[in-house]
């Protein structure tokens, strides 16, 4: 996924993020180039935004090696064991703080421009950065605002190597993290424009998002329209989602997740972000309950996935008088198709990115909706998987291949045309403009 800017990064980075809307968060962007995201992610969410300053403590002869780090308010978290096995003198200790902390205050203080700092105590802190390298800084980022008081701490990056974000999954409550690419060598190739983001266009931010009017944090993701949580019942289960109508809009998208994602997937909010933008509501749900999704084997039970997607679609078509279509991916393309098949379920537009077709088996022959197979030219085992399936389908029916694209289309610009795709079909078959 390439992002143009920060602020291009910040828009959809806040599509992955709406489900925290009801949390009453407080987004806090990482000095400098994590501001100008942070800022679009206040923004949509309706939040208020700070800055999280946040100064590593290096060792003395290995300045990379952090054995803790100090925050506002006189936080101040060590790594007893580091300090330890470095054989870190105290007198070396307090001087790398001393110095540290000088600059601490001194960066607070020009970026806030006078203003306090707001308080963490028992709310949500979001931490949002322009993208992870190592994770240290984050990491410490996310002990200083736990020490602060958050209740609950997400961190929230555009892009970030696979074993960073790994690792930081285990300091955060949540990370949200919109692409990890395995090529990964620097944040700044994931950009178009990566120019250094000076002070002064931080504490403008900061000034601004500070004098909006509390009535005027309110703009929901998608401009104007309805977006809540609902519970969906499917087959007597209830169901967390995350239903988003656009004004005026002309249909709604169900999303039916695959390989043991959730509503909260960052793939598919992006997806639906565009969708949204498109004027098409979306409906992003859990298939399985937190207690399923623990045994991998229900994951590829796609005749439960399948009904409770029909279930729901009965409940969504009982909710709008929209016409109605699927995006699956993985094995919940496969459940999107069987539930499609079923005599007694109109959809209008079936998507499947990356999905397993063959898993629908002999019922993708009635299938009726029309369908787009969406498949990276790099994942040559699901491709051809599609193929077969095309052969087996009646229904009007094209296969579109992302050049060069593997099975979670994290390379640059691979997703953005899974989304480009989606919505040209979508708009065709849902949402025909009038002669």
């Amino acid at each position: 996924m390439l992002f143009t800017d920060r602020t291009d990064a910040g828009h959809r980075l806040a599509e992955a993020l709406r489900h925290l809307a009801g949390e009453d968060p407080l987004v806090l962007g990482l000095p400098r180039g994590g501001v100008p995201v942070a800022y679009q992610v206040a923004l949509a969410l309706g939040a208020p935004l700070d800055v999280i300053v946040v100064r590593k403590l290096g060792v003395p002869y290995h300045r990379e090696l952090g054995f803790g780090a100090i925050g506002e308010g006189g936080v101040r978290v060590i790594s007893d064991d580091i300090v330890r096995r470095g054989r870190i003198r105290q007198a070396d200790l307090q001087a790398v703080e001393r110095a540290e902390e000088t600059e601490l205050v001194r960066q607070a203080r020009r970026f806030r421009a006078g203003r306090q700092r707001l308080s963490l105590k028992g709310r949500t802190a979001v931490l949002v950065d322009d993208g992870i390298a190592t994770g240290s800084t984050a990491a410490a980022a996310c002990e200083v605002v736990r020490a602060q008081g958050a209740a609950r701490v997400v961190l929230a990056v555009p892009v970030a190597p696979p074993d960073a974000a790994a690792w930081l999954r285990t300091q955060a409550d949540e990370v949200v993290c919109l692409s990890t690419p395995a090529s990964f060598s620097a944040v700044g190739e994931w950009y178009q424009d990566f120019s250094q983001t000076p002070d002064e266009e931080v504490i403008a931010l900061l000034t601004e998002a500070a004098a909006r009017p509390v009535s005027d944090r309110s703009a929901p993701v998608h401009g104007s329209g309805i977006t809540e949580a609902v519970e969906v019942d499917a087959c007597g289960v209830r169901l967390a989602g995350d239903l988003t109508l656009p004004e005026g809009a002309e249909a709604v998208v169900m999303f039916a997740h695959g390989s043991g994602s959730s509503r909260h997937s960052p793939r598919n909010r992006m997806v639906a972000g565009v969708l949204n933008r498109a004027g098409l509501g979306t409906l992003l749900f859990d298939l399985l309950t937190p207690p399923e999704e623990a045994d991998r084997a229900n994951v590829f039970d796609i005749e439960t996935l399948a009904g409770r997607l029909a279930d729901a679609t009965r409940w969504l078509h009982g909710r709008v008088a929209l016409p109605i279509g699927y995006f699956g991916a993985s094995t919940g393309a496969a459940a999107a198709l069987r539930a499609a098949a079923a005599a007694d379920i109109d959809i209008g537009a079936v998507v499947s990115r990356g999905g397993r077709p063959d898993l629908a088996g002999p019922h993708l022959a009635d299938v009726r909706a029309p369908t787009l197979l969406i498949v990276g030219g790099a994942d040559a085992l699901v491709l051809d998987l599609n193929r077969q399936a095309m052969e087996e389908l009646r229904c009007e029916n094209q296969l579109e291949v992302v050049p060069h694209a593997t099975h979670l289309f994290e390379e640059p610009g691979a997703l953005d045309a899974v989304a480009d795709l989606a919505q040209d079909w979508f708009t065709r078959h849902l949402a025909p403009q009038a002669e």
